[in-house]
């Protein structure tokens, strides 16, 4: 079975569809037979719960959550919970990926509510959409002190019918406090009067490194406990500290060098990292990054990607490179659209069981390779007897860096990579005959956006171009299906009987992570339409979020439904603020084009935020980037071709990019077909030349690859 046809819901037999039935996300639509009369958020349920004066019942999950599976099956394919749920409530189903919107604002009232979140997640609303209880997961019985979620259902339904002014005023008090924490500078308003710039300097970064570097995990990588996340801003944080622009301590950069070592060796080698198939899930459930909670999802694995790229031109470690094609490798096989585009995750559950397609018992490795070579994978990947997960299977992992398991068996590392490559071919392809988790068949502008920056990455590092090709489809889709006019969508997907429409209007990370990827294709490709279609992008991302009043940017754009509160993007998590990834891309545009615009925008938000990225260093570390990237003076490097170039004339780009030097913007044109901005009276002088500048002033012309490869000793 395709992961296709896992990941999306049938008709039932003995059910009529809700109102589902018409979405294009896999989540709603695995949804869409449930008893429950669900809706979609829109303005159909939002009416009719004004009319009827019936509170609002908010689920909101994703396709690859194990526990909304769970959930689904207990209550919501229940009838009497149904019928509860119908009789007392509008029924709203939200993807949390698609309306990222409306999961903001309701997680910080769960978290408010009840110390933490999580998904999935149920929030009750008034009829005006004000927030009065909420939680995460309900079982369907009493346990272990949680309420069953009938006895949740019955009891607020009964509130509502006897204490509904009291809800509502509960409601309109929690409702304020949402407003306030969507407030820049209700955050700052604790720190003494000073300008945000005083905090910008390298001051702020050493600080938040210091952090950093306290919790680390020493032994294992990483941050903290369990669970473990990668968290790779606060990694490409500290791989900045050993960019030579950095004016970090030595021995600090030492330290960092060793937090980055130790992490990406610890995810690399643990069962977080999918070592048959490429890839890795979200998170680790153990200190050790053994057992994952295994969904995979695009984000993750494009972030994590460029993270392994960039240690590898750091360090020189060649597995952190196998690593990072690993995961395009596993990207390209198995989220690739027949358009190009990336789907958005696979599910953790196979047959509902969660883990269950990535497992082995070390009897079935045996059966799979034979007894020789079944032993000496199982011993290499950690399959036991006992087993390490559950009902004596194991999570495959190595014991140590490819590098010292070879010494262990007198190998070269090659030698060793290449029999375990072999093997691991054979186990995959048995494991490939299971059945396959379900995939989410979204996709999703911010997301391909991040993945194709990833693209562009390995084809920096490589110069194999099969990489460039596929992040030029994956941008063409985007461009071809996602925009529309001057402004994007946010989502693309196919209803259920095949139709494919992109909808929902883009939020502020769609825009600033497109433009991030257009200018990265900017720094390899000749073709003037990246950066003209970046600029285009960039004055509506102004037009549409920022904020003329008190400075940065919403998340929803001006003309946007109204909800409760119009939210921000705050804190780097799991993925970019759009805050940060808008600074960034601003700051980028402004270096490649010098309009002034764009680096005065950029430039706001760092004043904006600086007190926070002292105080709150840790939910900021993409932001620390934009302004270690900010200190870094960037250089602005124009890369000149010939009218027609031949491939060899590429060689200095690549040069270029053979160093870890992230304080540089790049721009790629042949000579006479762009004339402004950085190329503007600087001509190709009879082969590739590269002109090098810093705020706009250039040193002479390179077109000697020797003088070129003395200049770059400097970076």
């Amino acid at each position: 079975m395709k992961a296709s046809e896992k990941g999306k819901t049938t008709s039932h037999p003995t059910r009529k569809p809700n109102h589902l039935v018409n979405e294009t996300s896999t989540y709603l639509q695995q949804h869409a037979y449930n008893p429950v009369q669900w809706y979609p958020w829109g303005e159909e349920a939002l009416k009719r719960a004004r009319a009827e004066n019936k509170p609002i019942l908010l689920s909101v999950g994703y396709a690859a959550c194990h526990w909304c599976h769970v959930m689904e099956h207990e209550s919501f394919e229940d009838d009497t919970t149904a019928a509860l749920m119908n009789e007392g409530f509008i029924n709203i189903k939200v993807d949390r990926e698609e309306r990222t919107d409306i999961d903001e604002i309701y997680m910080k009232a769960v978290q408010l509510m009840t110390g933490h979140g999580g998904w999935p997640m149920t929030v009750f609303l008034t009829p005006d959409l004000k927030p009065f209880f909420g939680g995460t997961y309900f079982p369907p019985l009493d346990h272990h002190g949680m309420p069953s979620f009938k006895r949740v259902l019955k009891q607020i339904q009964l509130a509502w019918q006897n204490n509904q002014d009291d809800l509502m005023a509960s409601a309109g008090e929690l409702t304020e406090h949402i407003q306030l924490m969507e407030r820049v500078k209700a955050d700052t308003s604790s720190v003494e009067e000073s300008s945000g710039a005083d905090y910008l300097n390298y001051g702020t970064i050493s600080s938040a490194l210091e952090k950093l570097l306290r919790n680390f995990d020493s032994t294992y990588g990483g941050f903290g406990g369990a669970p473990k996340f990668p968290h790779t801003f606060a990694l490409e944080l500290c791989l900045r500290a050993q960019d030579r622009a950095s004016q970090v301590q030595d021995s600090r950069k030492a330290d960092c060098l060793n937090l980055v070592k130790t992490s990406l060796n610890g995810m690399a080698i643990g069962g977080i990292h999918d070592h048959l198939g490429g890839g890795f899930a979200r998170y680790s459930v153990d200190r050790k990054w053994l057992v994952p909670h295994f969904e995979k999802m695009l984000y993750d694995n494009a972030l994590l990607a460029r993270t392994y790229l960039d240690g590898y031109l750091v360090t020189g470690d060649n597995y952190w490179l196998r690593v990072a094609r690993g995961i395009l490798s596993f990207t390209k096989r198995e989220l690739v659209t027949e358009a190009g585009a990336f789907y958005s995750s696979l599910d953790a559950d196979s047959e509902g069981v969660e883990g269950k397609y990535y497992v082995f018992t070390r009897r079935e490795i045996i059966d799979i390779l034979g007894e020789r070579d079944g032993l000496w994978f199982a011993d290499t990947m950690g399959v036991s007897e006992a087993g390490n997960f559950e009902h004596g299977t194991s999570v495959l992992h190595l014991g140590g860096h490819p590098e010292k398991l070879a010494k262990e068996r007198d190998l070269t590392t090659e030698a060793f990579l290449e029999r375990l490559e072999k093997l691991s071919q054979v186990v995959l392809s048995e494991r490939e005959k299971r059945v396959r988790p379900g995939r989410d068949e979204k996709v999703l502008t911010c997301w391909n956006s991040l993945m194709l920056s990833a693209f562009v990455e390995a084809y920096q590092v490589t110069g194999e171009k099969t990489y460039l090709n596929t992040a030029l489809r994956g941008m063409n889709f985007i461009l071809e299906n996602l925009k529309e006019g001057n402004r994007l969508k946010r989502v693309w997907g196919k209803t259920l009987d095949g139709k494919g429409l992109a909808k929902l209007d883009g939020y502020l990370d769609d825009y600033a992570c497109t433009i991030q990827a257009l200018l990265d294709l900017v720094s390899v490709d000749a073709q003037p339409r990246w950066l003209n279609t970046a600029i285009e992008l960039a004055d509506s991302m102004l037009t549409l979020f920022q904020d003329d009043k008190e400075g940065g940017f919403y998340y929803t754009a001006s003309d946007h439904e109204t909800l409760i509160v119009r939210p921000r993007s705050h804190f780097d998590g799991s993925v970019p603020s759009g805050t940060s990834s808008a600074a960034m891309s601003l700051l980028r545009l402004f270096h490649l084009t010098g309009m002034e615009r764009f680096g005065k925008a950029a430039q706001a938000v760092l004043n904006l935020y600086g007190p926070n990225l002292t105080r709150l260093s840790d939910q900021f570390a993409n932001l620390l980037c934009v302004l270690d990237f900010s200190l870094s003076k960037p250089r602005e490097v124009a890369v000149v071709l010939p009218e027609q170039p031949q491939e060899e004339e590429l060689a200095p780009l690549f040069q270029i990019y053979k160093n870890y030097s992230p304080g540089k913007v790049v721009a790629v044109g042949r000579e006479k077909e762009v004339t402004q901005f950085l190329f503007k009276d600087r001509p190709a002088l009879g082969k590739t030349t590269i002109y090098i500048c810093r705020n706009f002033s250039c040193q002479k012309p390179i077109s000697d690859e020797k003088e070129l490869e003395k200049e770059l000793e400097d970076w």
